[in-house]
């Protein structure tokens, strides 16, 4: 394997783990550890959502989220189309499960509200002085159920 070749999959592996920590920082609902994993003047699009422009918004945006809303993102299936030594773009697979954390807990555990949603995160990624970090991210939803 050549040195590019480890490079650039070391760079994928770096990535792949900002994606997975996006998921687990908002599901743990440390807000402000999600924004530091984007650049300063990163983009963001949540479903539905206006873009929001820089980490200072980002952040704003999911400390306005519900404080009692229990979510769990399961991701997978993250494809790169393009990594360069600077920079990367990948599309993983998005499970989202919500709750609240009023409902009451069963041996399961709590019951998820009845929605389902599988989505996408569209990432763009740039190498920074602090590490990877991401520079747009769209999130979009392809599927539902009741």
């Amino acid at each position: 394997m050549g040195s590019i070749e480890s490079e650039q999959l070391a760079a994928q592996a770096l990535c792949r783990d900002l994606v997975a920590r996006t998921a687990y920082f908002t599901d743990q609902q440390n807000h402000e550890a999600f924004a530091g994993l984007f650049t300063e003047d990163a983009q963001l699009a949540r479903p539905g959502g206006a873009w929001l422009n820089g980490r200072a918004e980002i952040l704003a945006s999911y400390r306005a989220k519900p404080a009692d809303r229990i979510t769990r993102h399961v991701v997978s299936n993250t494809v790169f189309s393009d990594t360069q030594a600077g920079s990367a773009q990948a599309v993983s697979y998005v499970l989202l499960w919500s709750t609240t954390a009023d409902a009451a807990p069963e041996a399961f555990g709590r019951k998820a509200n009845a929605r389902q949603v599988l989505g996408e995160f569209h990432d763009s990624f740039v190498k920074t002085e602090q590490g990877w970090r991401i520079a747009k991210r769209e999130a979009v939803f392809i599927m539902y159920r009741d």
